[in-house]
């Protein structure tokens, strides 16, 4: 199913991507550079040196999944910044696909109910 929510976990690359890299060379990278796990059925992003492509991989029941976005103009965030990687959430992809950076969003204060596995015996 071609679904993506705030039931996954995603993993920005922090280094430039070579956009030539496909289901083989993206989950070496995962598996190689990032110590995850390309199977987990987390998302992982990745961005070209320019900045003008992204590529979200994700192993689904029966295979791998590939998005690929290339913008006509303007470019995405890199995921530099020390890290490998950093985990961002679904809201925080989504701006980034619309071209907000995430340095300079602030984020206000909200109420959240504990998870059931983050809540004590």
């Amino acid at each position: 199913m071609l679904s993506l929510g705030s039931s996954h976990r995603y993993f920005l690359y922090g280094e430039p991507t070579d956009m030539r890299k496909s289901f083989d060379g993206l989950s070496g990278l995962v598996r190689n550079e990032l110590g995850q796990d390309p199977l987990s059925g987390d998302v992982f992003v990745f961005v070209n040196r320019r900045g003008d492509r992204m590529k979200l991989l994700l192993w689904e029941e029966s295979g791998y999944v590939i998005w690929y976005k290339r913008l006509e103009a303007g470019t995405f965030e890199l995921g530099r910044g020390g890290a490998q990687s950093r985990v961002i959430g679904w809201h925080q992809l989504v701006m980034l696909l619309e071209g907000i950076e995430l340095s300079s969003v602030r984020k206000r204060k909200r109420f959240s109910r504990k998870k059931r596995d983050e809540i004590g015996p």
